[in-house]
Parts: structure tokens; sequence; C-alpha cells
């Protein structure tokens, strides 16, 4: 995670029961896209992470919009998305002859940080990064 703080709407959710692996299988789909095309992706997904960036991504878009009333959600865009490794559950898995077997249960917390295209243009234009 980077140190410096990124502004924009930041929505969270720590603790999911699923793996950091399959879940940014579906984020890298969906980073730095504009909110409407990253929803309709995430809609036709079929992965469980899709659904669950998903949630994630409305609520962002919904702090949005509730602290900035002119805002529309076509000038939303995914900024920031971030999957992090979350602590594991371990378990025994019994197995033949008396032996057991380890049965890690993981899960991740996901980040997310939507910024106005506005913000977006101007950000660009301090770097320098545009021309």
């Amino acid at each position: 995670m980077s140190a410096e703080k990124t502004k924009g709407w930041r929505a969270s959710v720590p603790f999911l029961r699923v793996s950091a692996t399959k879940v940014r299988r579906v984020a890298d789909n969906v980073r730095r896209k504009p909110y409407v095309e990253a929803m309709a992706l995430l809609g036709v997904l079929p992965h469980k992470g899709a659904r669950l960036i998903g949630k994630v991504l409305q609520s962002a878009a919904a702090n949005a919009l509730a602290a900035n009333k002119e805002l529309d959600e076509g000038r939303l865009y995914v900024k920031e998305l971030l999957i992090d490794v979350g602590p594991t559950m371990k378990r025994m898995w019994t197995r033949g002859r008396g032996r057991a077997d380890r049965l890690l249960k993981r899960s991740c917390h996901i980040s997310v940080v939507a910024v106005s295209l506005k913000n977006k243009d101007t950000e660009e234009k301090a770097n320098g990064s545009e021309g």
C-alpha cells in the first residue's frame, strides 16, 4: 500500500472469506476503468470476487454521490483497487489411517478509491503527463 493518501472517495471491506488471488484475478480487469464500465463488466463476470468487488465499488460511488450532489456516476472512475491478504484460518482435515492435513481458509481485504474524471484531468496536468 502506498504511504501517501490518495484523494477521492473510499470504501473498504475487511475480512472477506475468499482468497486474495481469486479476487485479484477480477480486480485486474476493473482497475483504472470508468465506474459505469467497471460495473457493467463486474455484472457479467461469473466469479464470486466480481460480486464482492461490485458491492465495494458501489459503496464508494454512493459515498462520492452523497458527498457531492452535483457529481454524476458517469464522471467517476476507479483510481485504486487494492486487494490485501487477510488472516488465514487453519483447520484440520481428517484423512485415512488416522492422518490429518491442514485446511487453510484464506481471507482478504478489498479497498476502493473512486475519483471524478475532472480530478483525473487536473492531476495529469499537474504531473505533466498530458500532451
